[in-house]
C-alpha cells in the first residue's frame, strides 16, 4: 500500500513527543480514556478535530448526549473523514474508528445511535480537540 501525500507518517518518538501521556496512550496505542472524563467540550457550534494531525472529524451538529459518558456523534463530518476497522480485543467485536489522515485511533461505532443514521460514534475526548465556529 501507498501513502497518499495528505497521510500523516510520524515516527513513535515523534508522535510521543506531541500528544499527552493519555493522549498517546488511546491514539497510538487503541487505549481508551476513563467514560466522563471529557465532558468539558463546549456546546457552541463547532469542528472536532484529530488531535494526532488537525483533520476535521465530526461537527458539533452531530453531536449528542448518548449518556455513555463519551463524546456520541451520529455521523462523522465527512464520509472520508474516519476510517473503520474490526476490533476482537477483550473478547468482543467492535467496529474501530480511526482518523483516516493519520490512522490515530478515535474510539467505536456502534448500531444503537439516533436517526438519521441509526450510528454511535463513540469517541475518545482526549483524541480530539474542539475549535468554534467563528
Amino acid at each position: 500500500m501507498t501513502d497518499s501525500p495528505d497521510k500523516v507518517v510520524k515516527s513513535d518518538t515523534e508522535w510521543r513527543a506531541q500528544l499527552s501521556d493519555l493522549a498517546y496512550k488511546v491514539t497510538r496505542k487503541h487505549g481508551t480514556e476513563r467514560a466522563g472524563s471529557h465532558d468539558d467540550f463546549p456546546k457552541q457550534p463547532g469542528t472536532f478535530h484529530c488531535v494526532g494531525c488537525g483533520a476535521p472529524l465530526f461537527d458539533q451538529a452531530q453531536k449528542y448526549e448518548s449518556g455513555t459518558g463519551w463524546p456520541s456523534f451520529w455521523a462523522p463530518i465527512a464520509p472520508d473523514a474516519v476510517g473503520t476497522r474490526e476490533d476482537r480485543s477483550l473478547f468482543m467485536r467492535r467496529t474501530e474508528v480511526h482518523c483516516a489522515r493519520c490512522e490515530s485511533h478515535l474510539g467505536h461505532v456502534f448500531p444503537d445511535g439516533p436517526q438519521p443514521t441509526g450510528l454511535r460514534y463513540c469517541m475518545n475526548g482526549v483524541a480530539m480537540t474542539f475549535e468554534p465556529r467563528e
